[in-house]
């Protein structure tokens, strides 16, 4: 019986590949179908096998995928606890954004509902965010009060040279040419503007030690699966240099620990498939991911500290 062919990687051409396993939806379960898991004899970058087509891949993000504040005590907690997490990454991208010389707006590529970008407007900063998704641009605008465009970043008008800084937080993976968001940022970004990206850490203790249980990989939805150095091979050949990573982030490490290891107590996994469950069955299944999450902290901390986390967050700047 002859080998499976996998088709050649997108990044070095090479026709081989081994795989590791296969994974299917077992967060959001939006299908039952089962992929592949690979990665390429010659560059080593893993990948899932078969890719979806456009609309079958629009298919698996749910219409309420997006996180999106309600007017109830349960929601305005959820909110301020991601406030809370989220100073991580307003803390990283302030820092890279304020190393800049340059002036002018921040642009928040993939801003889902647009907590970022108001938390960064609390702290001076005038951004604007890009998303897909309508839902989400429109809770953006509404909730937020944050300007938000729907559309592709490799296809938007954006005058050259025109952006600060320019933030991608778990986008790349996402898309089919991550280089072309890339080439696109390299354009709009001003000669000393800044690119912030976090992807999740295919070389992470987790997805060593979890495999296809790992969260990271939030198959059908991901169709890259970056290790840092991977990333870093991608940010130079569209003309980046790497100023700085973290291997931590307060908001995903923790979180997608947790959900690895209990994806039926993920609350937006919860909310999303629409589990029935009453108000003491909710508290307690809340409770109790939390706990995982709390829990979680040290052991993703670590991981972290040697260069293994979950999480890869760089900024970066063109080549000089």
């Amino acid at each position: 019986m002859a080998a499976e062919s996998y088709g050649s990687c997108p990044a070095c051409d090479c026709a081989d590949a081994r795989l590791l396993f296969h994974a299917t939806d077992r967060l959001y379960r939006t299908t039952s179908k089962v992929f592949a898991i690979v990665e390429c004899a010659g560059c080593h970058l893993v990948r899932m096998h078969p890719w979806p087509s456009p609309r079958e891949l629009w298919s698996y993000y749910p219409k309420n995928y997006w996180f999106v504040p309600q007017d109830d005590a349960p929601a305005r907690a959820a909110e301020a606890y991601r406030q809370f997490v989220l100073r991580d990454h307003v803390k990283f991208a302030s820092r890279a954004i304020d190393s800049s010389e340059e002036e002018g707006p921040v642009l928040d590529v993939g801003c889902g509902g647009g907590l970022f970008l108001r938390m960064l407007a609390e702290q001076g900063y005038r951004g604007f965010g890009l998303d897909f998704s309508v839902d989400a641009g429109s809770a953006a605008w509404h909730r937020q009060g944050v300007p938000v465009a729907c559309g592709d970043l490799a296809e938007a008008p954006f005058p050259p040279a025109s952006c600060r800084a320019v933030t991608m937080y778990h986008v790349l993976e996402h898309l089919y040419d991550p280089a072309s968001y890339l080439e696109a940022a390299h354009r709009i970004l001003k000669p000393d503007g800044r690119l912030v990206v976090q992807v999740p850490n295919a070389s992470s203790w987790q997805f060593m030690l979890l495999g296809e249980n790992w969260s990271g990989l939030d198959v059908p939805r991901h169709l890259f699966h970056f290790r840092a150095r991977d990333l870093e091979i991608l940010l130079d050949n569209c003309g980046f240099e790497v100023v700085r990573s973290k291997h931590f982030s307060l908001r995903d490490n923790p979180a997608g620990l947790a959900t690895s290891l209990a994806p039926g107590l993920d609350p937006m996994a919860r909310r999303i498939r629409r589990i029935p469950e009453g108000p003491r069955l909710k508290m307690f299944k809340n409770l109790l991911y939390f706990a995982l999450v709390i829990v979680s902290v040290p052991v993703t901390a670590l991981e972290a500290a040697c260069r293994a986390g979950s999480t890869v967050m760089v900024e970066a700047r063109k080549k000089r």
